[in-house]
């Protein structure tokens, strides 16, 4: 009972202690709090709602970039493939225009008979007719021709040879008497050179061109540098070439007691004591442009003529005749002056030889103008002159007798110099009929120069320059020529050279293409013309002589 009364008591005093009225619990909420919490959530809600759209924006954006890229990277992707595939076309029109350029080189460097010439669309406006419309004389007049106007007006030149040989002897003899060999350049022996000593000189007064080789007195030598093997040279520099005068105590295989101390008590065995040389900025260098250790071929002209002027006055009492300098823009172009009124021109030219070569530097050649200048004063051309001689003599010999390939070149000068004279000078030359007579004779098979073959032969020469002058293209024999023979003994840098296209200058001047153009097909069209003229009787059985020799 008592156990009963204790837990109705113990229930009825946990009641009242856990009613909320008389003990408020802390954790209780009241109205107002729960108001608060609820607007902060609606608050808070909204932040989310606005975070949410704004990431949705942001996935949105780089949904769309990252298409973008997928989509430049496609276009970039299809854009290497058209432009590997257009590379691969590229190269493959390349490598087939270079086989035929190759293929064209290989089978038309020998001409063939037929006109070489381009079609007549090829010079718009060209008023003369193209070579294939023109009939040449044949073989009989040709030779009647030949015998009326050019062998009997070369008769003299083996005369006049001699005299003028003989003359420049003495003069070169009085000129090396009359210089000191410790500071004056020393002149070497002539060398003769030109259509004179390769017998087809056609124009007259005959003109002998003469070579005289010269050497620095020491302790000086020359140093020549080659420009037709480098790329790195400008095309209007091709072909030339400067001569560098370098000092014995300069060179790095010679003595160098001058660079050395060697004490009072020590001697040199090759100079001696009082023969050292000198320091470089006390001895000037003979000849040079100022402030430069090249050979300056003005001043050389200007040696060259107060030697010879010099030379002359000390040998003058020997003779009955007068000597001038004939072009005063030429250090070498003399003019012998004779009581009865004649005169007799010739040619000395100074020139220094290149390394052990018959290559030699010219300072000055009197040929045709071919429209470019030398850039300085001390670039000095090229000249292959000696080398022209020997082919044509070792050409010769293979020759059938008689051969035709001289006759040739003369009647195409005769006609090139009676052209001149009415229209007056053009960018074609006697070099240039030259250089395509070098390249038929290598190109054609020696039996093809027969006396017979004359008239074939002049056309397929004239053929030639016409086809060369509507490429404006005509390659020097030997500068890049590996068709020449070893024999020859060309140096090797020569042979390896880039081709020098000796018509560059119609490439850059047109106005002198147009008139070497017309004037060459007026030659053309006048050709038959003048033939006839200085052909006026043929003897009935001139055709039935025996050919002709031509002795070289």
């Amino acid at each position: 009972m008592a156990l009963g009364l204790f837990g109705v008591c113990l229930v009825v005093v946990t009641a009242i202690i856990n009613h909320p009225l008389l003990v408020p619990r802390e954790n209780a909420t009241v109205p107002e709090n729960e108001e608060e919490i609820i607007r902060k959530m609606q608050v808070l809600e909204e932040k989310l709602h606005l975070e949410q759209l704004r990431l949705e924006e942001e996935v949105a954006q780089l949904a769309a970039e990252k298409e973008a890229l997928e989509r430049v990277a496609e276009e970039a992707q299809q854009q290497n493939e058209s432009r590997s595939a257009w590379d691969l076309w590229s190269t493959l029109c390349m490598i087939l225009f270079l086989v035929i350029e190759v293929w064209r080189q290989d089978h038309q460097d020998g001409p063939s008979p037929e006109c070489l010439g381009g079609d007549e669309d090829e010079l718009p406006g060209q008023d003369g007719a193209p070579l294939r419309g023109i009939i040449l004389p044949n073989k009989a007049t040709l030779d009647h021709f030949y015998e009326r106007c050019i062998r009997g007006a070369t008769a003299d030149a083996a005369r006049t040879r001699e005299f003028v040989e003989g003359f420049v002897d003495d003069l070169l003899e009085a000129l090396r008497s009359l210089c000191n060999r410790d500071r004056d350049m020393e002149v070497e022996d002539f060398i003769g050179v030109d259509s004179m000593y390769e017998n087809w000189q056609v124009d007259k007064p005959l003109l002998c061109h003469l070579f005289v080789p010269f050497i620095p007195p020491e302790p000086y030598h020359f140093h020549p540098e080659l420009w037709c093997s480098s790329r790195s040279v400008p095309l209007n520099r091709q072909g030339y070439g400067q001569i560098k005068v370098v000092r014995a105590d300069e060179d790095t295989l010679g003595c160098i007691c001058g660079k050395t101390k060697l004490g009072e008590d020590l001697l040199c065995l090759l100079h001696g004591k009082n023969n050292l040389a000198q320091p470089i900025s006390e001895v000037e260098d003979p000849l040079c442009a100022r402030g430069s250790p090249y050979l300056d071929t003005m001043q050389v002209m200007r040696w060259f003529q107060v030697a010879l002027t010099r030379a002359w006055h000390r040998i003058a009492h020997k003779y009955e005749f007068d000597l001038a300098f004939g072009q005063l823009d030429t250090p070498g172009s003399l003019k012998i002056r004779f009581r009865s009124g004649k005169f007799m021109p010739f040619n000395l030219i100074p020139v220094i030889q290149c390394d052990d070569s018959d290559l030699y530097f010219v300072s000055h050649l009197s040929r045709e103008p071919s429209g470019e200048t030398p850039a300085s004063s001390t670039d000095w051309l090229l000249s292959f002159a000696v080398y022209e001689r020997h082919f044509l003599r070792m050409t010769s010999k293979t020759l059938p007798e008689g051969a035709c390939h001289l006759t040739c070149l003369q009647i195409a000068s005769f006609l090139l110099s009676k052209q001149r004279r009415l229209t007056g000078p053009s960018g074609l030359g006697n070099y240039h009929l030259k250089t395509a007579l070098l390249h038929l004779l290598l190109s054609r098979r020696s039996t093809d120069w027969k006396a017979g073959q004359l008239d074939a032969r002049l056309r397929e020469l004239l053929c030639f320059l016409e086809k060369s002058l509507l490429e404006k293209k005509l390659h020097h024999f030997f500068i890049g020529n590996r068709k020449v023979p070893e024999t020859l003994g060309l140096p090797e840098a020569v042979r390896k050279a880039e081709p020098l296209n000796l018509f560059r200058p119609f490439v850059l001047q047109r106005s002198l293409y147009r008139e070497t153009v017309d004037s060459f097909y007026e030659m053309l069209k006048n050709a038959p013309a003048l033939i006839s003229e200085y052909s006026l009787h043929i003897p009935s059985d001139h055709a039935n002589l025996p050919p002709k020799a031509v002795i070289l």
